[in-house]
């Protein structure tokens, strides 16, 4: 088990270092004159010279990025162009919010997508239609769209929630609770529909398996045979597209921070791309790739843990 964590994190790091070139190379390219961006378009070009110096523009891409490569690896991922607060301070201040969004939307999700799922697939009839169409529902309707009605009905018409966030530093938990609890709910209708029905399929199918057949004729209970067996067979599959939608969260909750005025790292995001502020955008693309990493790693610990072909693979 620890050469296999091992083997993974080293490949982790390739993922994350391959993904630190790429997208420095892309920014840099792609995002026209940055000193003018920085000073405006009443600059001069001696300013705009000066500008470049201080930044380090006037130097060789590569040495650009060892230089930023260097310093990330000692924690320090730069400045903010605009701000001058150092990354690492805005990536701390929003990363909470952020994790404490999606972490809460995702153990609700598998806790409801999986006794909806499960019951589809014992019940069958109208209990498995309701979850398929509930499945095209929810895929069929984007999250922003869910946040913009759940805010205009549930918080400005009717006043139950306040109609932006009131998370701040020192925030009282109630605060983080109303705060959180609409765009949770959006996430939750998107993602409940489609891991029922991933839930679903992957207990069907296990139901149908040989072996369940040969515990039940062993006069083993259903109960006994779909907790301790079903479940735990099914349970890889649907870890699987709970990974996966944690990482599609972590770029939709970019538009619901922004519709809910959560101090994000969606609003972040949003400015820093807009204002074309690289060392905040790499910092927040390296941010995201870490907690894929992690995700996957986490992953596929749990699915060796429940299945035992997948240790010994």
């Amino acid at each position: 088990m620890i050469t296999f964590i091992l083997k993974r994190l080293g490949s982790g790091l390739v993922v994350l270092l391959t993904v630190s070139v790429l997208t420095f190379v892309l920014l840099y390219a792609s995002s026209g004159s940055i000193a003018r961006n920085i000073l405006g378009d009443q600059a001069t070009p001696e300013q705009l010279l000066v500008k470049e110096a201080e930044l380090g523009l006037d130097q060789p891409l590569f040495v650009r990025y060892f230089s930023w490569l260097t310093h990330a690896l000692r924690g320090d991922l730069g400045a903010s162009w605009f701000s001058s607060e150092p990354v690492t301070n805005s990536l701390a201040t929003r990363i909470p919010v952020t994790m404490t969004m999606v972490i809460t939307a995702m153990i609700l999700i598998a806790i409801i997508a999986t006794l909806i799922g499960v019951a589809a697939a014992v019940k069958r009839g109208w209990v498995d239609r309701v979850v398929q169409i509930g499945a095209i529902i929810g895929d069929s309707i984007p999250g922003f769209v869910i946040g913009v009605i759940l805010v205009t009905v549930l918080a400005i018409q009717a006043g139950l929630f306040p109609a932006t966030s009131t998370i701040s530093p020192g925030a009282p938990l109630n605060a983080w609770v109303m705060s959180m609890t609409l765009p949770v709910i959006a996430l939750l209708i998107n993602g409940v529909t489609g891991g029922a029905q991933q839930i679903r399929s992957a207990v069907i199918k296990q139901l149908e398996r040989d072996y369940v057949r040969t515990l039940r004729s062993r006069g083993i209970g259903e109960r006994e045979i779909l907790f301790k067996h079903v479940l735990r067979s099914a349970a890889p599959a649907g870890l699987t597209v709970l990974s996966l939608q944690l990482i599609g969260m972590l770029g939709g909750v970019v538009i619901l921070e922004s519709i809910f005025a959560l101090p994000g790292m969606g609003p972040l995001a949003v400015t820093a791309t807009a204002q074309s502020d690289l060392p905040v955008v790499m910092g927040i693309v390296m941010y995201t790739v870490v907690v894929v990493i992690v995700v996957n790693l986490l992953v596929d610990l749990l699915n060796g843990w429940l299945n035992p072909k997948v240790r010994v693979s």
